[in-house]
């Protein structure tokens, strides 16, 4: 029988009204057998989520200070929930278990993860699903990393005789049982590994939008939808910001080829963004989408005969390596070479980096450029149309933006351009102009 494993995000999770709709969504389609379930989110712009007053619950106790009434708000919204599904679950006492394992020293990771516990127990009953709990069969090691053998084995030994069942998303346990977790938004990560256990024939990913959209919709109107992307694009795009789903959650299910389908609980009947290994038929002088990032400063080095001095290039990375900081591009010439680099990993270190490089390269120029911004166009299709980067490079020039930086992927998915801060907006709606069609 087909398959299909569906994530359910906080904000489909949130109040009673998202549940119904979460319930409608699961039993309309009897394929979609194991339902993961992510902690309540957000019910409006001043609420709170569930995990973040967990995690405020254990920090107080840490040091010292009262938490009844933060927990009086977590009990607050699963009393609620409960009631106004008709539940007959004893959520209180859960919560009273884990009140007192919290004033006892519970784990940061171990209260943080009853978000998703509690979500799991009163979903499972909601739908009359089976209840697995993540520990029996997510395993990490002593290190915190996923032992991928074990979780497979447990996932498969488990799932096997358990034809439908809610498995709550973002955390596992270590083999002596203690509670571990994913970072932030793992859930999506759970069931990647779910999809990719039980083989399934796609991966439903339900959140707040209908996918992804072409351009950021803070800054052009009305972007296009994105139908399929696949793996390649989306790490492009997701790399330069363009965040809808954990990166990290690609990797279980994209060896099996499963697709994942990033679908609206709000609005099920859009069939959203599907993520496939390889595209049926790539639109040739089409491309995906358009992302990007400000705040990196790029540090131009020029030296004649650079390429005849061994070596050259790895004692300027070595400086970045002794002072702890990251790349993001080295895009170069003959005789020159840029090293991109974020703002955030510089911290205060580049009069330093600069100093190093002067006493140690013997540049014959040495120049930092601050408020640089990064934007990445990308697309399959690009490899195999002639044009596109000139199409790119005359619509900055119309709009009288200044290139300052060109690098181009070695999978030729992508070109990446430099522009000052302040034109940065104004980039990404010039280039979205240009290809929209």
């Amino acid at each position: 029988m087909e398959v299909i494993v569906a994530k359910f995000g906080g904000s489909s999770l949130c109040d009673s009204e998202q549940f119904k709709k979460v319930k409608d969504i699961v039993l309309s389609d009897n394929r979609r057998a194991y339902v993961v379930p992510s902690a309540p989110g957000k019910r409006n712009s001043g609420d709170y989520k569930i995990t973040d007053l967990l995690y405020l619950c254990h920090e107080h106790v840490e040091k010292s200070l009262p938490f009844d009434e933060l927990f009086k708000l977590i009990e607050g919204r699963y009393t609620i929930l409960c009631s106004e599904l008709n539940l007959s679950i004893d959520i209180l006492k859960y919560l009273r278990e884990l009140k007192e394992k919290i004033i006892n020293g519970a784990s940061q990771e171990y209260v943080a993860s009853r978000g998703e516990y509690f979500n799991g127990l009163i979903l499972a009953e909601y739908l009359g699903y089976e209840f697995i709990d993540a520990a029996e069969i997510i395993v990490f090691k002593k290190s915190g990393r996923l032992d991928e053998k074990a979780t497979y084995d447990a996932v498969n030994k488990r799932l096997s005789v358990v034809k439908k069942a809610v498995i709550p998303g973002f955390y596992g346990a270590s083999r002596d049982g203690e509670i571990r977790t994913f970072s932030r938004g793992g859930s999506d990560i759970t069931g990647a590994i779910i999809a990719k256990g039980v083989w399934a024939l796609v991966y439903e990913n339900w959140t707040d939008v209908s996918g992804f959209l072409m351009a950021d919709p803070n800054i052009v109107s009305n972007p296009k939808h994105i139908e399929e992307v696949t793996y390649k694009e989306l790490r492009e795009l997701s790399y330069m910001g363009a965040n809808v789903f954990h990166e990290e959650a690609i990797f279980p299910v994209k060896n099996n080829g499963i697709p994942i389908n990033i679908r609206n609980t709000n609005n099920p009947l859009e069939k959203g963004t599907t993520i496939l290994n390889d595209k049926l038929e790539v639109k040739v002088g089409k491309i995906t989408g358009i992302a990007g990032k400000k705040d990196f400063t790029v540090i131009a080095i020029e030296k004649t005969l650079m390429n005849r001095h061994i070596g050259y290039l790895r004692r300027i990375l070595s400086i970045l390596e002794n002072n702890n900081v990251a790349f993001e591009h080295i895009p170069s010439g003959i005789d020159s070479v840029s090293l991109v680099i974020d703002d955030a990993e510089l911290d205060n270190k580049l009069d330093i980096i600069l100093e190093e490089i002067e006493n140690q390269c013997k540049p014959d120029s040495l120049i930092a450029y601050p408020n640089m911004a990064l934007i990445a166009v990308v697309g399959e299709g690009m490899i195999k149309t002639k044009g596109i980067s000139s199409r790119l490079f005359s619509a900055l020039s119309k709009n009288d933006i200044n290139i300052r930086m060109i690098n181009q992927g070695s999978s030729e998915l992508s070109i990446f351009v430099g522009v000052e801060n302040e034109d940065f907006e104004n980039a990404i709606r010039a280039v979205y102009k240009a290809f929209e069609n």
